[in-house]
């Protein structure tokens, strides 16, 4: 079953995941998007729809438009087609974290048989999103690439993620340029803002090192704008009472 090991990984219970299902589109553009993901560690979590689920890679540095660099890809379980479209918290479990919608947009292959590519370990396609564009290529590697997972299995999970040479070809990075969501906007203390601030007052996601750092620096900024949210709120209700208060008393004064 194409989501089995998505599902076995998640308790749907606790986490606003979407449990999903295979749904093979009629549309013939393919969706893709990169979720930009602060768990443990910050990656990029790049997904490509393809019969009716999402194939997905973790990329550890994000997507980089110079075709000079080669930014190592881990294959992961497939997603469900709605996961597209997440953007919010997982409180705790798998992938515990925050997942913002980086990017998104459809994509084209560049082949004439997807299967035959991946099974090939070579597939070429091209991008049309907000930010990534133009041609790409994902090749799967031995595994011994620097940063891949060490372990006999790994072999077929590690590719690289590359950009071809092309008018979208650079070497801006992207993902110091554009770092918001292009779904709500925000960074990653606005979307844990519309949430739950202090859901990992203990036992946070990631706890040493730079993704520690970064996710207190979250929950700190997180936690002012979920307290001006609250206090803009009382102060406009305050306002409004005040308003039909003397409103009020000014009726019954003419009367």
């Amino acid at each position: 079953m194409a989501l089995e090991e998505y599902r076995k990984k998640r308790d749907f219970s606790k986490t606003p995941e979407p449990a999903g299902n295979v749904e093979k589109r009629a549309a013939k553009a393919r969706f893709f998007c990169v979720q930009k993901h602060l768990a443990s560690h910050l990656h990029y979590d790049f997904r490509l729809e393809h019969n009716g689920v999402l194939l997905s890679w973790a990329v550890p540095k994000g997507p980089s438009l110079d075709p000079k660099v080669k930014r190592l890809a881990m294959k992961v379980e497939d997603h469900p087609f709605d996961y597209g479209e997440f953007e919010g918290v997982i409180p705790e479990g798998y992938g515990a974290g925050i997942v913002m919608l980086w990017d998104r947009g459809t994509w084209t292959p560049e082949v004439d048989d997807v299967d035959a590519a991946l099974k090939k370990g070579d597939l070429k396609f091209t991008l049309t999103g907000y930010k990534l564009k133009g041609s790409w290529v994902l090749v799967r590697t031995s595994g011994r690439y620097p940063g891949a997972r060490g372990g006999a299995g790994d072999g077929s999970r590690s590719w690289l993620l590359i950009k071809h040479r092309d008018d979208w070809a650079g070497e801006l990075d992207i993902t110091e340029f554009a770092p918001l969501s292009v779904k709500s906007k925000g960074d990653f203390e606005d979307i844990l803002g519309a949430d739950t601030p202090a859901v990992w007052q203990t036992n946070r996601p990631a706890k040493g090192g730079d993704a520690g750092a970064m996710l207190a620096t979250i929950i700190e900024r997180a936690a002012k704008l979920k307290a001006k949210r609250v206090n803009t709120k009382d102060t406009k209700k305050k306002a409004s009472t005040k308003r039909t208060t003397q409103s009020s008393k000014k009726s019954r004064k003419r009367t």
